[in-house]
């Protein structure tokens, strides 16, 4: 592999664009028009514009993308996370073109992009699920004999969804039908795919997932699970490695149900198990992330593992170079999403110029961002901009540090998550590790 085409912005194609260069691959940069001065075009070997600045037209552009990569001489090409990543098509489109899509296949994506399908799969394999549908619910009538046999409250999901779009609660039987039809419209509109699915709805669970690599040539391991429990509107802000609520029997368990899935469906590259944790300390598969994640730098920290570089190591055909046994992880890790929105009950994006900006260093920090002093964050994107990462021998030094971090951390100009992650940190019950995926909400209804 000796050119790779980064097919994503911001963050992380920064981060892809890093493990080019230390790989000694050449990189090529893509940026709509309003994306010219971001970091990662000025980094990259080479970069393109690919359209205007709405996503629908630049990163978003299949045409547009797969032409950059062929016209300067790619061989591969990197999605990242978001946009194209998780788009089997967009995979499909490159093999087409010979060019090597850095993750799994296209019909591991479909697969997996599937919930009632990849749960279908994962409990046939033995991997614990959550009570509900096998498959998408093809009548009011079935809607209402599945809901009956699991038990109130239950959630709609959709079955090509992601980030909450096309997903209902349901607490009584006569709301039933009405939140169905809601979420068949959310999905349509969202995803093109009107199928919903139902599950169980648990109360105050946690969010657990298992990081998992996976070569060419049979061979799965795990890297432990990360902590992401902490969501606003289904979309993580604060994650941690290892979980406070994972003993060493259990996080065994988690990783052996990860790996067994994996290797259900032949997966290979870099992914992410998706798991709720009841109270009771039971685990129940949710869905299977074909892609780097936001928050893998956790886990690199405590594993000592490049995830990207190993993307790129495994999507050019090499045999992963330890087995489980191989894998130690020290120390914990915490990564703060810093976005640009003050999080409030009532909290808005806030895009605008950074006027001043300085980051933290030290021992165990890291800032992974494509933002600058006078950058621009635009108002066309996701409002994450950076994200702050700190790793400590334990918890509390973890969060000690990242607390150092937050307070070095300097960004004039817009309005950040800043003030929020703090008050986390010192939370008492994020101090013990008690929380769930209820506590932000719970936490913006104290302060209200």
């Amino acid at each position: 592999m000796q050119r790779v085409l980064v097919a994503n912005r911001g963050e992380i194609a920064l981060r892809i664009i890093r493990a080019c260069r230390e790989l000694n691959i050449e990189s090529i940069a893509i940026f709509s028009e309003a994306d010219r001065d971001s970091l990662h075009v000025k980094y990259a070997d080479r970069a393109v514009c690919v359209g205007p600045a709405p996503s629908s037209q630049s990163y978003l552009n299949l045409q547009n993308i797969i032409s950059a990569a062929v016209v300067h001489g790619a061989d591969a090409v990197h999605p990242g996370y978001g946009y194209l990543s998780e788009q089997p098509l967009f995979a499909e489109m490159c093999e087409a073109h010979n060019l090597i899509f850095i993750g799994p296949s296209p019909e591991q994506i479909e697969l997996l992009g599937d919930k009632a399908r990849a749960k279908a799969v994962m409990a046939e394999a033995g991997v614990p699920v959550i009570p509900g549908s096998e498959g998408p619910i093809e009548s009011d009538a079935e809607l209402i004999k599945i809901a009956e046999e699991i038990g109130y409250p239950v959630i709609i999901k959709a079955a090509a969804g992601g980030g909450g779009r096309g997903m209902r609660l349901v607490w009584k039987a006569e709301d039933l039908l009405q939140q169905s039809k809601i979420a068949r419209a959310e999905a349509a509109a969202a995803f093109g795919n009107d199928q919903i699915y139902l599950e169980k709805y648990f109360v105050n669970p946690r969010h657990i997932e298992v990081q998992v690599v996976a070569d060419h040539h049979g061979n799965v391991v795990h890297l432990g699970e990360r902590e992401c429990s902490l969501q606003r509107r289904h979309q993580k802000l604060l994650e941690e490695c290892p979980s406070p609520a994972v003993s060493d029997e259990l996080r065994e368990r988690l990783g052996a149900a990860a790996v067994q899935g994996a290797k259900a469906v032949g997966y290979r590259n870099v992914g992410t198990v998706e798991f709720l944790l009841d109270a009771q300390g039971e685990f129940y598969f949710m869905e299977m992330n074909t892609r780097i994640q936001v928050e893998h730098p956790v886990t690199e920290m405590v594993y000592g593992i490049d995830l990207v570089k190993e993307q790129l190591r495994i999507a050019a055909g090499e045999e992963l170079g330890y087995d489980q046994s191989g894998i130690g992880a020290y120390g914990h890790a915490m990564e703060c999403r810093i976005i640009a929105e003050a999080i409030g009950k009532e909290s808005r994006p806030s895009p605008g110029t950074i006027t001043r900006l300085q980051v933290p260093g030290g021992c165990g920090v890291r800032w992974d961002s494509h933002v600058y002093q006078g950058y621009t964050v635009p108002p066309y994107y996701d409002s994450m901009f950076g994200k702050l990462i700190a790793w400590g021998t334990d918890r509390d030094e973890a969060i000690s540090r990242m607390e150092r971090a937050l307070e070095e951390l300097v960004i004039e100009g817009i309005e950040t998550s800043v003030p929020f992650h703090r008050k986390v940190l010192q939370h008492p019950r994020f101090r013990k590790g008690d929380f769930s995926t209820s506590f932000v909400d719970e936490l913006l209804s104290e302060q209200s």
